[in-house]
């Protein structure tokens, strides 16, 4: 034991245990500089900004800069067609060579997408559909029925539209609702004497609706023409009918 513990005092011990030290550090650094050759680190490409550009202007930036790209597209109403909306990685990031950049290209052709069955769904429950569908709420209107906001038509470009009609994403679709008055009634106006305009001024305060009109002679001045018959007629036997009924006039310009 003691001439192990002389031998570890000796140089020759000291210069060994130098040179095995400084293998292992020149093994060390011959690994970390190789790798740091090998991986090019701290080296790279700068992606650049091509969000907002033309699809065109994108290819060029990327291919001058020595990068490849691959494209998606989606569909986004309120953007221009052929513009880049997203790319991946983002801006400014560094990256090897030949790496690829992911671009997301707005659709220029507006895909096109079902109506959807709304019919007698509440107002609430017909916004959600319609909007899951890709497509807008657009104008509201009311009409009698016993039904409150629930819906009784729909259009689409002032056409009524059915499910599984093919219309373009992001349409607007108008809906007829029902007021929840169907039960009412209303008294029948008096329309005799009066003309067209006072008529449907008259018939609109009654929640009432003007119907089929019938010419009396010649008409020469429609504007001024009179009504000389109504049906129905206010009277004891009929004094009140439903909301939205059709009153049915006829027209004269001869005066009563």
């Amino acid at each position: 034991m003691s001439k192990f513990i002389d031998y570890l005092k000796t140089k020759s011990f000291r210069n060994n245990i130098l040179a095995a030290v400084l293998t292992v550090v020149g093994l060390l650094l011959i690994a970390f500089f190789s790798l740091r050759y090998y991986t090019k680190h701290g080296q790279g490409l700068n992606v650049p900004m091509v969000k907002g550009l033309s699809f065109e202007q994108a290819v060029r930036k990327l291919e001058d800069a020595g990068l490849k790209y691959e494209v998606d597209s989606v569909f986004i109403m309120d953007q221009p067609a052929g513009i880049v909306i997203d790319q991946d990685p983002d801006p400014n990031t560094f990256v090897k060579d030949n790496r690829t950049i992911y671009l997301t290209i707005n659709a220029g052709k507006i895909p096109n997408t079902k109506f959807p069955d709304i019919a007698f769904k509440t107002l609430r429950e017909a916004q959600a559909i319609i909007e899951s569908s890709r497509l807008k709420l657009g104008d509201t209107t009311y009409k009698p029925d016993v039904s409150r906001d629930v819906v009784l038509e729909a259009s689409f470009g002032g056409s009524p539209i059915q499910p599984g009609d093919v219309v373009p994403v992001g349409s607007r679709i108008n809906l007829v609702l029902g007021d929840g008055r169907g039960n009412e009634e209303v008294d029948v106006p008096q329309l005799v004497g009066l003309t067209v305009d006072e008529a449907k001024f008259s018939l609109k305060g009654s929640n009432l609706s003007l119907g089929t009109i019938i010419y009396e002679g010649a008409i020469i001045d429609s504007a001024n023409a009179i009504i000389t018959k109504q049906d129905p007629m206010p009277a004891d036997s009929v004094s009140k009918v439903a909301i939205g009924t059709k009153i049915n006039i006829t027209l004269s310009n001869k005066e009563q």
